[in-house]
């Protein structure tokens, strides 16, 4: 009879321990403050750049004005330096009265009504990044009120907390937001944290606990910061690609388009990188003044559907060719690819590149339709032993999409009818 009690309570606690909130089955789109506005909270001198329900609600409204809802950025997500500087009388978490003066079951309405979604930001540890008040103790409470309050998605930080807490306090916070019924995003930086203090991180345990997985540090406003990262993923320490699946993201951090750091063909690496990573695509920058240029590069159809490909299968970096990082990510339909060639030189000029399909492990005996995806350009019909010819500028992409032609039987049919009937011109 006790090892029966106790067999249960093992099963019990594994199974509470597990996500179980059915969202995320793509990577995320939104918005995030951090990156562009970190934590201003000089409202008497900087209004409109503040984080404040002033920034929430313009940024909301641009969102759905100028098309980014409805191509898929879902997200408008607050970082550290909502809070007030205690908890109220009840011990529940406030928002600062004077730069979100509604509340925050005000601003999520706002959002719901528009489409859109709010994500907040917690910390693991007794205070956050910031100096706020932390969760650390409080588990169960903030995710109630944070369900309470309407939230989607909550973006779950390390500070001000020992590795002790770490393997408890993620844990904790995913069982109590799984016990609000609430279908809440749950964005962790376990992985991170684990890495800061020199232990190893528990992958498969973080994907069973999280929707998102921060990796590795903060990203920045600076190709270095960019490519940094994009290293980072292709060595793949630990083997954490292989946990990547719907409803489980491995997160690079935020995307940086549109803002200061990053040349034109520098924001086409982030955002081609991004999508054969399936990463999430959370934009740090000003929707309300971005240049049309990084705007055309965010809402691309094309890689964003490669982002969102429902199969959620992460890319990794399978060669390096003459300089040139080439990454492939399983697609749809079956037998599809996306693969980006990424010439990480910072001098020169182009780099050229002459490369089959089958160099790159895509070897099936059928033709294939390729297509450039920025510009959405059809390249032709190849074989996987047909030379393809591409041009990378410096720190610059070249994206592709792979599939098998749906001419490729009836082509097939008229290669082997010309092979019999005019062999000479073979």
């Amino acid at each position: 009879m006790y090892h029966t009690v106790l067999c249960l309570v093992v099963v019990c606690c594994c199974c509470c321990s597990c996500l179980d909130n059915g969202v995320a089955l793509t990577p995320p789109m939104g918005w995030m403050s951090w990156e562009r506005f970190e934590c201003n909270t000089n409202c008497d001198t900087d209004p409109r750049n503040c984080i404040s329900e002033v920034l929430l609600k313009e940024t909301a409204d641009v969102m759905v004005r100028d098309g980014w809802r409805d191509a898929g950025y879902q997200y408008v997500s607050i970082d550290d330096c909502w809070l007030a500087r205690a908890r109220d009388s009840t011990g529940r978490l406030q928002a600062d009265p004077d730069r979100f003066p509604n509340g925050m079951k005000h601003l999520a309405d706002y959002m719901h009504t528009r489409g859109l979604k709010l994500g907040l930001y917690e910390d693991v540890g007794t205070k956050t990044c910031a100096g706020f008040p932390g969760s650390q103790g409080n588990y169960d409470l903030d995710a109630q009120t944070m369900a309470d309050w309407g939230v989607d998605m909550l973006k779950f930080d390390g500070c001000n907390a020992e590795v002790a807490q770490f393997n408890i306090g993620w844990p904790a916070m995913g069982r109590a937001l799984n016990k609000t019924g609430r279908p809440i995003v749950y964005s962790c930086e376990w992985a991170q944290y684990m890495r800061f203090k020199g232990a190893k991180p528990d992958q498969p345990l973080i994907a069973k606990t999280c929707n998102m997985m921060r990796q590795l540090t903060d990203i920045y406003d600076s190709w270095d910061s960019i490519i940094g990262m994009i290293e980072f993923f292709a060595d793949d320490p630990d083997n954490f690609s292989s946990q990547a699946r719907p409803g489980a993201w491995n997160d690079p951090d935020q995307v940086v388009i549109g803002n200061f750091g990053l040349s034109p063909d520098q924001e086409r690496v982030q955002m081609a990188l991004w999508a054969v990573m399936a990463s999430p695509i959370l934009v740090s920058a000003d929707f309300r003044s971005m240049r049309a240029s990084s705007r055309d590069i965010l809402l691309n159809k094309g890689v964003i559907d490669i982002n969102q490909d429902v199969r959620g299968i992460q890319g990794n970096r399978v060669a390096i060719v003459e300089g040139i990082h080439i990454w492939t990510r399983p697609v749809t339909p079956g037998g599809s690819f996306a693969v980006a060639f990424l010439n990480t030189q910072e001098s020169g000029y182009p780099q050229k590149l002459h490369i089959t399909l089958a160099d790159i492990h895509i070897k099936e005996n059928v033709y294939y339709d390729v297509i450039e995806v920025f510009e959405n350009t059809f390249l032709g019909y190849y074989k996987p032993d047909t030379p393809l010819s591409i041009s990378v500028n410096p720190t610059g992409v070249y994206l592709i999409r792979v599939s098998p032609s749906r001419k490729h039987k009836l082509k097939l049919i008229m290669d082997f009818a010309n092979s019999v009937l005019y062999p000479d011109r073979l």
